[in-house]
């Protein structure tokens, strides 16, 4: 029984082997056409027009500067501009301390009084600002007989003037491109 058993397996593992050995053939002819038809339209989106307000360094704080920059944009004009103030008083002060430094105390004040505020605040307090080389109560002696002398701060008027005709024609820059 055994040798039956045997040469069963042996026969089916020959069968097996004989269908997996034949190949399978298949014939296949196809034809095609394809015609393609179409219209592409090509949209180019730009980044929007920029003005671009100069930058103005105040990292260096020895400047007695002050920058003033703008820029206005519309779809159609672009306007930037700018430019850079002087600080009268932060000068007057910066001379001051670089000669009181120096050991010339009556020069630094003398410095300091050229300020109409600092002339009126030393005279309220009965020490008048020195003049030509007079310092006291001669200094207010000459004071007083020449008046014409005493300071007035057209340099602080004029900058000052400076700034608002810079603010007014940013202004008007500002509504001119908002009517376009």
């Amino acid at each position: 029984m055994t040798l039956r058993v045997l040469f069963a397996i042996l026969f089916c593992f020959s069968v097996t082997v004989a269908h997996a050995a034949d190949p399978i053939i298949t014939d296949s002819t196809s034809n095609s056409t394809v015609t393609t038809k179409g219209d592409t339209k090509t949209t180019v989106k730009s980044p929007p027009p920029s003005a671009i307000s100069p930058s103005m360094n105040n990292s260096n704080s020895d400047l007695c500067t002050v920058g003033i920059a703008g820029a206005v944009q519309t779809q159609i004009l672009g306007i930037s501009g700018g430019s850079t103030v002087r600080d009268m008083n932060c000068e007057r002060l910066k001379l001051a301390k670089t000669i009181y430094d120096m050991g010339m105390k009556v020069a630094a004040v003398s410095v300091m009084c050229q300020d109409e505020r600092i002339f009126n605040a030393m005279e309220m307090a009965g020490t008048p600002c020195p003049f030509l080389g007079k310092i006291g109560e001669e200094a207010q002696a000459e004071w007083d007989a020449k008046p014409e002398m005493k300071p007035i701060n057209e340099q602080d008027k004029a900058t000052n003037d400076k700034l608002k005709g810079a603010a007014m024609g940013v202004g008007s820059a500002l509504l001119l491109l908002l009517l376009l």
